[in-house]
């Protein structure tokens, strides 16, 4: 693809340089902070989880080789520890009740016929509305693996078994540090950072915005060599690519390059190096180019180390034309999704609109209303009205 690096083999060498530099410690963490964390050790359920079938409706417990009718012997709350059930009766169970020992199923209350404290009832397969004993875990079971990554909903799994702490990975530390004279003397917005915080904050690491640091070598040679030193990876946004005031790619062409371009646009000047130890990944300065080159080419760098999942698309079919520019490389081409059909973002006649029918990637990149896109479509060919496209949704890469 032209000079530029293929953006997979980028996020390749960013991935080996991770591995080779990140130090994992292990944490221990309660059950209600655990989502986004990579486990460390194997979870180990200590106990069969029921210890007991429960009914899963109310109504009325049994055992199925019985006949009808069944005397009615009583009744069975949540917090009971019932007594054997006699032979030929039925309890009366509550949704969540341990089920007596005997009984094999529930007729729900209003499937059953009650007369004379008798259950009078059709034939009822055994097994029928409860819940097994061991089936939430067995003792002895592994649940998680190391390596795994924990959502909010295992909250509840591991309340249920009864583990209240359980060893994580620590989340790597991340330096994001915005380059510009005119962002560090407050002329203009740091726009980057803080999308870039909450991306990888997302991505399972602990992000920590720098000072942003003026357009002079020396001010960002000292810069990156102060964050290299304190963090496990750094992150810049501005400087990369080739105007007098772009100093990041040549700091980082005297240290450990892993890459110096990548061939996707917008995003295409994001390089790489190792510093003193510590990968860096620079990103271009303009907004919708720092996004693109961070979930795509970031982002699948960090997933073994964080458990990042993979990026499902979207088949649906394009309403217009989008004809790329005649060069060897990836395009990221924002869309929204629209009654099953993926319309180009900022593509128009409009005075305000970015892009007629040729796609022009450096005016996407600069448009921070971009964001307001549900997805990309990342394509070597041009796009035709009509014709079904893969859409990468952004709530799956960010």
């Amino acid at each position: 693809m032209g000079d530029w690096m293929d953006r997979a083999v980028a996020a390749e060498r960013l991935r080996s340089s991770f591995s080779a530099q990140f130090q994992w410690d292990t944490v221990r963490v309660t059950p209600d902070k655990i989502a986004g964390r990579t486990v460390a050790d194997a979870v180990v359920v200590p106990t069969e989880v029921p210890n007991h079938p429960f009914a899963t409706m109310d109504g009325y417990a049994l055992d199925t080789a019985d006949s009808s009718p069944r005397p009615i012997a009583g009744s069975v709350e949540t917090a009971d520890d019932p007594e054997p059930l006699a032979d030929g009766t039925a309890v009366e169970v509550a949704t969540g009740a341990p089920l007596p020992e005997g009984a094999d199923a529930v007729v729900p209350v209003e499937e059953a016929t009650v007369e004379n404290g008798c259950l009078i009832e059709s034939t009822t397969a055994p097994g029928r509305n409860l819940y097994p004993a061991g089936a939430t875990a067995a003792q002895g079971e592994r649940i998680f693996d190391p390596g795994d990554q924990l959502a909010p909903r295992h909250a509840a799994l591991l309340r249920d078994v009864g583990i209240d702490q359980i060893s994580v990975r620590s989340r790597p530390a991340v330096g994001i540090l915005a380059t510009g004279t005119e962002i560090a003397r407050g002329d203009q917005p740091d726009r980057d950072s803080a999308m870039l915080a909450n991306l990888l904050r997302r991505w399972g690491t602990e992000p920590t915005i720098l000072e942003p640091v003026s357009d002079a070598q020396s001010h960002v040679t000292a810069a990156i060599e102060r964050a290299t030193a304190e963090y496990d990876l750094l992150i810049t946004s501005g400087g990369t690519s080739v105007g007098a005031g772009d100093h990041v790619g040549s700091v980082l062409a005297e240290h450990g390059p892993l890459f110096t371009s990548v061939a996707l646009r917008p995003g295409r000047p994001t390089t790489a190096a190792v510093v003193d130890g510590t990968p860096v990944c620079a990103l271009p300065g303009k907004p919708v180019a720092a996004h693109t080159a961070a979930t795509l080419v970031l982002r699948p760098a960090l997933a073994a180390q964080t458990a990042v999942a993979e990026d499902p698309a979207v088949t649906v079919r394009a309403t217009s034309d989008v004809e790329l520019p005649a060069q060897d490389a990836e395009y990221a081409v924002p869309v929204a999704l629209c009654d099953g059909r993926a319309v180009p973002t900022g593509q128009g006649d409009d005075t305000g609109d970015l892009y007629g029918s040729r796609f022009r990637p450096g005016r996407v990149a600069s448009s921070t209303r971009v964001t307001l896109a549900d997805g990309i479509i990342v394509t070597t060919d041009s796009i035709a009205a009509g014709e079904l496209v893969q859409v990468t949704p952004f709530e799956v890469i960010e």
